[in-house]
């Protein structure tokens, strides 16, 4: 990639979050699952932190990934297609704030035009950062994304309500300091009913909120969600656990059932074997 095509990338990524429709991100888990995407008209990309975990046959949120390998599969999903593409960072992969700082920059060094990082620190014990460490560390991705000579979009996320603290106060207190901060899009993934949504987009207003989508814990539409004024949604590692699920429905079907059933509704060779045509 041209510094050119990741200046226009990042624009064009940019502009999606300002303009009157909302953005439907998908996450695609590789190279293959990403010209799908691309195929089917998504405008932009994001990463999953899941479904790279379970890729790797690894389990998610334990710290099994490492930074390298993220970036590796980032860079794959970013050559596939010609789609801005964010990642998820995890927590930066690091606690302090000159660590998230680096990871903004090895994300655009590699061709990134977006990602997000976490306020989940990965420790049981306490697994959300402390209100003022996770303030600055915001604060350093912004300004490595602000220094770099493209638009970077840069998300900061609150992890409560993934974490057992569903506590909309705090996860909104969070989000404003974060908005303040700098970030560009403000996350707080299981958010599942319509006041909590109404409620971080006015707090946040006007940045943008991205809202996590396809858990059946949330019932409002793409339309629903719209006319709340959320601006973007994406949807973590469903994509990724809508294929694995299919794929192991399938074998335990076969090898339990001794029926092909399952196997006979798989999509075509041909018309699979053309989208990655080029």
């Amino acid at each position: 990639m041209t510094k050119q095509d990741q200046q226009q990338r990042g624009e064009r990524f940019r502009a999606l979050h300002q303009g009157d429709d909302l953005l439907v991100l998908p996450n695609p888990w590789d190279a293959g699952s990403a010209k799908m995407l691309a195929a089917l008209g998504y405008q932009a990309l994001a990463t999953t932190s899941a479904g790279l975990a379970f890729s790797l046959g690894r389990r998610d949120a334990e710290g099994a990934v490492s930074r390298e390998e993220t970036l590796a599969n980032a860079r794959a999903i970013i050559e596939a297609t010609a789609l801005p593409v964010a990642a998820d960072l995890e927590n930066g992969y690091g606690d302090a704030p000159e660590q998230c700082a680096e990871t903004i920059r090895l994300a655009a060094s590699i061709g990134l035009v977006g990602g997000s990082i976490e306020d989940a620190s990965g420790q049981l014990a306490a697994p959300i950062y402390p209100f003022e460490l996770a303030v600055e560390r915001v604060r350093a991705a912004v300004e490595a994304a602000r220094d770099l000579p493209f638009p970077f979009t840069f998300a900061a996320r609150a992890e409560n309500f993934l974490h057992g603290r569903p506590d909309l106060d705090d996860t909104i207190k969070r989000l404003v300091a974060f908005a303040e901060a700098g970030a560009d899009v403000l996350y707080a993934p299981g958010l599942t009913t319509r006041e909590q949504i109404r409620a971080v987009v006015e707090a946040v207003a006007p940045r943008p909120v991205n809202v996590l989508v396809g858990s059946a814990a949330l019932q409002l539409s793409l339309d629903a969600l719209a006319e709340l004024g959320v601006k973007r949604v994406s949807l973590g590692s469903n994509f990724a656990r809508v294929a694995y699920g299919a794929f192991f429905a399938a074998a335990d079907e076969l090898i339990n059932q001794r029926s092909l059933t399952a196997t006979g509704r798989a999509m075509a060779f041909e018309r699979i074997n053309d989208l990655f045509k080029g």
